[in-house]
């Protein structure tokens, strides 16, 4: 770090106008964006130096591309070294060059001042398709990026600030959606403009030397921020895994990323040594992408201070080559976001041994559905681009629930997205979008509640469904004795039909007809200590609120609650069945947790339990649509709810 030249009040000006400037390249994309996906909020941006280091990111910059924009930014710089000119706009996608995945297209700018380069402004936005074998880009099968999408490795989209028509044609016709992608390339080329804007109005007030100096000691005063407190915290070594629901082409087992955090002094180290081998799907995370998830992870312990490649500089990453963790051209990589949610929710679990004020249990995981195909409703029968997420629960802390109904810890910038307007651009009703009762995992401090959605398909052709999601198997987790979540998957009822069918977590390109009805939940957040603990007060709320169900209450809380009038929430809770229920559980649970596996499964088949009792009394994974039992899943399983929940109860 170099000496620091500016005196506190300029550099606390220039700090917070950096910070602003990247906020107003947002506010511009909000704006002027195309794609309904962008409108609300899958996008960030960053102010770079001139060498690439992230300068700032904005205060709503969603998590999953912090710390990848710098890589993008300096893969720019290498491909265009010595031919830069003012007014250029550069484009990349390419995952392979520190970014994420192909859906997450960059521009960026080189800011001039007197023929000089002094920074860089970027605007990164996820365009809905960018071609590939499905609509949406999401082929959880591919195996290799050429089922993916169009790869785009820097390349100069404006020059003298206009459009290149050519090659903006090439790329915006590789997609579903033409025209909004032209559209979010004027958006995010005008964002960089207005970040450009605010840099050399600085540069007017303060002199060039002095910004390049802001640029400089705001990285420093967050690098020395970071080592300081790391200093203070004791050294040592911790380690923990999570797990990728599948291998689709392997044996039936939970995909391992193993992670080793050490503190020395005043850095921080992360080994994945252990780590799968990368799978044959979409689930792999290049090597950008790890890096972002640890950068997120950490710096969720970290809220007070600002972002920039000073942080970065405060820890290191160590991941075998060829791994999940670190996939090369050309394995398939566009649902690194699998990969991500795990490493973040391990750091926020090695973390919350250091420190145990903002202690967190597992977070619900981010899924992807996308539905394509033409719009019957108009003449001409347009393509049409379905592309949702869903919200879901966090986990539950050291103190307090964990937050209901939230954006993923992947992206906590992003907005759920209005129904109404999705009605309007596809052919897909809602009829159902509420909290998902019995979703939050319980604890002393419950999980976050997730939701279902419900929708169906009216008046298309040719209409395919793709969902791009995880933890059917390796199931959000709690801490400290808590309990896990619920599995996720997909219902669907075909047109015509009353049976109910289970899909599953993970497919592409399934034909769907008009009147086909498909249904999802999200889980809620995992437990954050003993269930046995929590204030039968609270459970009772709970009940009153919808979040937990009268049965589950008293099989997961041991709260036997009567049900007085539940038209108008009159409930109460039975004191002394309570105390007889928490100590049944207390002297069973434990045997329950080793129970024979295939004894649990064929209690599922017959109805006498269902996926919570499997999940949360026996740690039991199995094929949640014929029962049977997944052994090697299930081991695994319960080897983490052992180390996480069995050894959490007193």
């Amino acid at each position: 770090m170099a000496q620091q030249t500016l005196d506190p009040v300029t550099f606390e000006v220039l700090k917070n106008s950096f910070i602003s400037a990247v906020d107003q390249m947002g506010e511009q994309v909000l704006r002027t964006c195309y794609s309904f996906v962008i409108y609300n909020r899958d996008f960030s941006n960053a102010l770079h130096d001139a060498e690439g280091n992230c300068i700032a990111q904005g205060n709503q910059d969603i998590a999953v591309h912090v710390g990848t924009l710098h890589y993008t930014c300096k893969a720019v710089i290498e491909a265009f070294r010595g031919k830069m000119k003012e007014g250029d706009v550069y484009a990349i996608n390419d995952p392979y060059a520190g970014g994420t995945h192909f859906s997450d297209v960059r521009l960026v700018r080189p800011i001039f001042h007197e023929g000089r380069v002094i920074a860089f402004s970027q605007a990164n936005g996820h365009w809905s398709d960018v071609g590939g074998s499905v609509p949406g880009s999401f082929d959880v099968m591919a195996r290799e990026m050429f089922r993916e999408g169009l790869r785009i490795t820097p390349v100069r989209l404006f020059e003298n600030n206009v459009l290149i028509d050519d090659v903006a044609t090439l790329i915006a016709q590789n997609s579903r959606d033409p025209a909004s992608i032209i559209g979010d390339m004027q958006a995010q080329a005008e964002a960089t403009a207005v970040c450009q804007r605010d840099i050399l109005r600085l540069v007017e007030k303060y002199g060039v030397e002095t910004v390049e100096a802001g640029f400089a000691e705001v990285q420093d005063y967050v690098e020395r921020a970071v080592r300081t407190r790391l200093a203070a915290l004791p050294d040592g070594e911790w380690a923990t895994q999570d797990f990728i629901d599948r291998d689709p082409a392997g044996s039936e087992g939970l995909i391992p990323i193993k992670i080793r955090m050490t503190i020395k002094g005043d850095k921080a180290y992360y080994d994945f040594a252990g780590s799968h081998d990368v799978i044959a799907s979409i689930y792999n995370s290049a090597e950008g992408a790890t890096f972002s998830a640890v950068a997120a992870g950490m710096k969720t312990f970290f809220p007070d201070l600002p972002l920039n490649s000073g942080f970065y500089r405060a820890f290191e990453i160590t991941a075998p080559e060829g791994s999940i963790v670190d996939a090369k051209w050309p394995v398939a990589v566009t649902g690194f976001l699998m990969p991500f949610e795990k490493i973040m929710n391990s750091i926020f679990e090695m973390w919350s041994d250091i420190m145990p004020e903002r202690a967190i249990a597992c977070a619900f995981n981010l899924e992807y559905l996308l539905a394509g195909g033409q719009d019957a409703r108009l003449a001409g029968k347009p393509l049409f681009m379905f592309y949702d997420w869903l919200p879901g629960g966090w986990g539950g802390r050291n103190g307090k629930d964990g937050s209901n109904c939230t954006t993923a810890c992947f992206g906590t910038g992003l907005q759920t997205q209005p129904v109404e307007g999705q009605e309007r651009a596809n052919p897909i009703r809602t009829t159902e979008f509420q909290i998902m009762r019995d979703s939050p995992g319980p604890g002393k401090w419950r999980g976050g509640a997730g939701v279902r959605k419900t929708s169906i398909l009216l008046d298309a052709d040719k209409a395919v469904l793709s969902y791009i999601c995880d933890r059917e198997r390796a199931v959000v987790w709690g801490i400290k004795g808590g309990l896990p979540s619920m599995p996720h998957g997909l219902h669907m009822v075909r047109a015509g039909k009353t049976h109910e069918d289970w899909l599953g977590s993970v497919f592409s390109d399934l034909p769907m007809k008009t009147g086909d009805v498909f249904s999802r939940p999200t889980a809620g957040g995992g437990g954050y200590g003993d269930p046995l603990e929590r204030d039968p007060a609270a459970v009772l709320e709970d009940v009153i609120d919808d979040y937990v169900s009268v049965e589950r209450a008293a099989k997961d809380y041991g709260v036997v609650i009567r049900a007085i009038d539940p038209e108008i929430l009159a409930y109460e809770i039975d004191a002394a069945e309570t105390k007889k229920a928490r100590e049944a559980i207390r002297a069973a649970r434990k045997d329950w947790a080793e129970a024979d596996p295939e004894v649990v499964a064929a209690d599922y088949r017959a109805g006498k339990i269902d996926r919570l009792d499997a999940v949360r009394r026996f740690a039991v994974i199995l094929d949640w649509e014929s029962g049977e039992v997944l052994p090697k899943s299930t081991a695994q399983f319960r080897e983490m709810f052992r180390l996480r929940t069995v050894e959490g109860w007193a």
